[in-house]
């Protein structure tokens, strides 16, 4: 990263102090009303569950890829370190399938079709929230119908209290791992209607950390068992962030600019008696969205959404070695840059034709185009262009304690591509039908049940990455069915100030997968559609909150059982994995956090298991194994007030018991870190 952009970012800290301070009643103290994770009432027809308020304040994560890990049905795929790449995969229906909307805008990248959930930081966020199929309303884009399972990023909007007109955070972590990262958050009330939000933060680490690496033989025996430190995953990044929020008759919007600098190792599979590498990522990621919501009548709503987003990755692979002192390339070398380019229009028409009967019309647009430079390769890359325009027609009709849900979304897909005469172009129709049923009046107990088809384009990668793509790839097709309950306990005067539990039991059936299968030459491999894999499995989430006098406890549990099993052929036989569970897939997995607040302190417990499951060589044989792993983290934390200053300070442990564990195999993570934070706001 550039020196002018370090001194920018310090620029902005060292000055905060001195921005325009509304005053405060010196004891006064913010008391946030605590939000649970839960299940929605009977509205959400399809499950969901949401981190918000204290308690996705409270937990001891670094990013949003650290937090969604205690949603139940979610696998994060983690390359370890702060600089590695973090994706999310629900419902083991692959990343791919998953929409991740930051502010109600889904966040693209047609390149490779991943979005790195760790680029993203929790400072700002208000909530997370993960629906499986799509949300329980029809007022929404179309993109929202067409992804599998949906996750809902929301950054936080201005809240003023009183006659304040100002609001500033400013706050500060450093970590065992020399790690450093200032940021602050200002609010400013410009008028009555109108209000606007600016944001920022810098991270520096050198990313080393120690970890054991132990290996078995095929017979059992002990092959190796070494203590190392993990190199090139260290990490430089800033993130600037505005927004303006304003209010209209019978309506709102909100516009938002977000730019993202990063300098980071991307750390290396640790094989062979290999514990560095040379492979390094630079990423600049800005967008500019706007969003505007109008109740034209009492019947009639309109809303409208915009994006312009550009991306820019450099990636190096470079191998080297020491010999007497002289470095030494080795390897196969790369040195590319990637151009995208996204522009994104939706319009959103709801007519409720009676009260409780409402359809909508959704029409979104959308461009990608990938332009690319790629040092030493001869080959000609493509240039691709991509048009894409979706069109969703829903419904929902409500009949006492019945909820009935239906969607169809058509997808029209254009390509254009330099060296090709033409691409071929992609028509196809999905529907969806939710069902939502309440069968005891005056009791909080619901039914639910859906049946969604889904389909995804291949990305770019998929079909013109130099002698790995293939044009000729087919959208991947999947069925996704689910049948669950909710229950909310009533409660009064009893012990529990809140109780719910939600289960959901579901099956999937993904055809025409896309996988990369070798040619003759084991150099080169190719994209095609032989795969089908067939899922199931059953996610729990129990929520319990009480109270003593003054402590105030929240338990909030998660269990999920899944299979995914593979079933392809290959010209028509059973490969050799037929029937196995597909790589990373464990069979159980769960979470819970344990909070308690007692005036002025809050004490955090959180803990992670993902049992055993198999690694990315195919086969389910012994070798293959990957052990269970599971992380316990705790945080304390501290809020008072100092003359007009509200200040927070928190202890973080992560990992406490020092587990040696991966996520990925050959990727392993930190063991025990200690984590500082300290806030100041005015």
């Amino acid at each position: 990263m550039h020196n002018t952009t370090k001194t920018l970012v310090f620029f902005f800290i060292v000055l905060i102090p001195f921005l325009p301070q509304a005053q405060v009643k010196k004891d006064s103290l913010r008391v946030l009303k605590e939000v649970i994770l839960k299940s929605k009432p009977y509205q959400e027809v399809i499950p969901v569950q949401t981190l918000s308020g204290k308690l996705l304040e409270n937990l001891a994560s670094h990013n949003v890829a650290d937090a969604l890990r205690y949603f139940a049905g979610t696998q994060i795929k983690d390359y370890g370190g702060l600089g590695g790449l973090k994706t999310v995969d629900v419902r083991n229906m692959g990343t791919h399938h998953v929409g991740v909307f930051y502010d109600g805008i889904q966040l693209g990248n047609a390149q490779n079709g991943v979005t790195d959930l760790g680029k993203y930081s929790l400072d700002d966020m208000e909530s997370l929230t993960m629906y499986n199929g799509q949300k329980s309303e029809i007022f929404q884009s179309a993109k929202d119908f067409a992804a599998a399972s949906t996750i809902y990023l929301r950054t936080k909007r201005p809240v003023f209290e009183g006659t304040k007109k100002t609001n500033l955070l400013v706050r500060y972590k450093t970590m065992s791992i020399n790690y450093i990262n200032p940021s602050f958050r200002w609010e400013q009330k410009l008028s009555d209607k109108v209000s606007m939000s600016v944001s920022s933060e810098y991270i520096k680490s050198n990313g080393q950390y120690k970890y054991r690496y132990t290996r078995n033989n095929q017979d059992g025996s002990l092959a190796y068992d070494t203590t190392a430190t993990r190199m090139n995953s260290d990490i430089e990044a800033l993130r600037v962030e505005s927004g303006l929020y304003g209010k209209i008759n019978k309506g709102s919007w909100d516009a938002k600019v977000y730019y993202y600098d990063s300098d980071r190792g991307a750390p290396g599979a640790i094989v062979a008696n290999k514990f560095k590498d040379g492979f390094r990522q630079y990423d600049k990621n800005f967008f500019a969205q706007a969003f505007l919501v109008k109740e034209v009548s009492e019947k009639y709503k309109f809303q409208a959404r915009a994006k312009y987003g550009y991306d820019y990755t450099h990636y190096v692979a470079r191998d080297t070695t020491k010999i007497l002192g002289e470095t030494v390339t080795e390897g196969a070398q790369s040195d590319d840059s990637y151009y995208q380019q996204e522009i994104y229009f939706s319009a959103v028409n709801m007519y409720s034709i009676t009260p409780t009967w409402d359809v909508s019309l959704s029409t979104d647009l959308q461009y990608n185009r990938l332009n690319a430079t790629r040092k030493g390769i001869q080959t000609l890359f493509s240039y691709p262009q991509r048009y894409t325009a979706l069109v969703s027609l829903a419904s929902s009709y409500r009949l006492g304690g019945l909820k009935v849900l239906g969607s169809l979304v058509g997808t029209h897909v254009q390509e254009e591509v330099r060296y090709n005469a033409k691409a071929p172009d992609k028509t196809e129709v999905t529907p969806a039908l939710f069902l939502g049923y309440t069968p005891f009046k005056g009791h909080d107990f619901n039914l639910r049940a859906f049946a969604k088809r889904i389909f995804r384009m291949p990305t770019f990668n998929d079909l013109y990455y130099t002698m790995v793509g293939s044009s000729t790839l087919r959208p991947e097709y999947m069925n996704q069915y689910d049948l669950g309950f909710t229950y909310n306990l009533p409660v009064g005067k009893g012990f529990f100030d809140a109780f719910s539990i939600q289960v959901d039991g579901y099956y999937t059936n993904t055809k025409d997968k896309i996988v990369a299968a070798p040619t003759g030459n084991l150099f080169r491999w190719m994209m095609t559609n032989i795969g089908q894999v067939k899922g199931k499995g059953v996610e729990s989430v129990l929520n319990m909150g009480t109270h003593f006098n003054k402590l105030n406890l929240v338990a909030n549990l998660t269990y999920t059982y899944s299979e995914s099993r593979d079933y392809t052929k290959f010209a028509g036989l059973e490969i050799s994995s037929y029937g196995d569970q597909i790589p990373y897939t464990p069979w159980h997995s769960g979470s819970g956090i344990l909070n308690a607040n007692y005036e002025s302190w809050n004490f955090n417990y959180s803990y992670i298991y993902v049992g055993k499951r198999f690694n990315g060589n195919v086969n389910n044989i012994k070798v293959n194994e990957v052990q269970p792993w599971y992380t316990h983290d705790f945080s304390v934390q501290k809020a008072f007030a100092v003359k007009n200053y509200k200040i927070k300070g928190t202890v973080e442990v992560n990992n406490a018991f020092n587990q040696h564990y991966e996520v990925i195999y050959n990727y392993p993570m930190p063991g025990r870190t200690f984590k500082f934070i300290i806030s100041i706001a005015l």
